[in-house]
């Protein structure tokens, strides 16, 4: 199976060396190519085998998998470059939220998925979000799923919940990345401990408060349950957190929402020339 990557930025790089790492690819099934050349090259060169293609054609043809690790404004030159060369048979995976399926099957005459990936992946963890095209089959789903399995958890989810469910998966750790600094940052400031411990301390917590939410059997209302005595320090925290955070958590919905519709626009006006004010 030749695997192309057209796009090898942050999650571009993030999704080759997850593949290659957990052994779901070996290098020499994978082609990449990047807008600025050096990039890939330089990926190449920490990943013997792997091929560098010297255009965005070059790693479409002949790609059973294409993935499209680019920026919403770049699909549109992207695909004129490919166009000419993708066929029937192969599968085009978009990893951006608001391009949609249809924008790009009404562009090109192949399957088409778009997976929403996390940068949780690169330590072969969190979830793959999957969503699918009209023309895939199931054999398409379950080979791309397989890929996924090494590197996360492939979930499937409806386009129309593209945005919350990358919210949660996908922007979920730098939100809580932001939580753990500013909990170390006020535990520094009210109490003289080292940045460094504080920041241990936290991450631990973090990745065992994961495990208790997966594997251990909790949901979030009942690990509060079991941590906070009634009237006790945990208890207390909770209430003012309850107080102070509440309101945030839609404020941030309604955020990403926005830039998501956005952005669906602009990308609606670069394929199709429509109007955005």
């Amino acid at each position: 199976m030749r695997v192309g990557f057209i796009g090898t930025g942050s999650m571009g790089s993030i999704l080759i060396e997850a593949f290659i790492r957990s052994g779901a690819l070996n290098p020499e099934q994978v082609v990449a190519t990047n807008r600025t050349l050096s990039k890939v090259e330089r990926l190449a060169e920490h990943i013997p085998g792997l091929q560098v293609a010297r255009s965005n054609k070059e790693a479409a043809e002949g790609s059973d998998l294409l993935f499209l690790c680019i920026k919403p404004l770049e699909f549109k030159e992207v695909i004129e470059d490919i166009r000419p060369v993708v066929t029937g048979e192969q599968l085009v995976i978009s990893i951006t939220s608001p391009v949609l399926l249809r924008h790009l099957e009404e562009q090109l005459p192949c399957k088409i998925a778009k997976i929403i990936p996390s940068i949780t992946n690169y330590v072969l963890s969190g979830a793959a979000l999957c969503i699918y095209g009209n023309r895939t089959m199931p054999e398409d789903e379950v080979l791309l799923e397989n890929l996924l399995s090494h590197i996360g958890s492939p979930i499937r989810v409806s386009e129309q919940y593209t945005r919350i469910s990358s919210d949660l998966s996908s922007c979920g750790p730098a939100f809580l990345a932001y939580f753990i600094q500013k909990y170390a940052e006020a535990a520094v400031n009210a109490t003289g401990i080292s940045e460094e411990e504080a920041t241990l301390l936290a991450s631990e917590m973090t990745l065992g408060t994961g495990k208790l939410l997966t594997t251990g059997g909790f949901t979030p209302a009942t690990l509060q349950k079991r941590v906070a005595v009634p009237g006790g320090i945990t208890a207390e925290g909770l209430r003012i957190m309850e107080k102070e955070l509440g309101g945030v958590f839609y404020d941030l919905i309604r955020t990403t929402h926005a830039k998501y519709d956005e952005d669906v626009e602009k990308v609606e006006a670069r394929f199709f020339g429509t109007q955005v004010d």
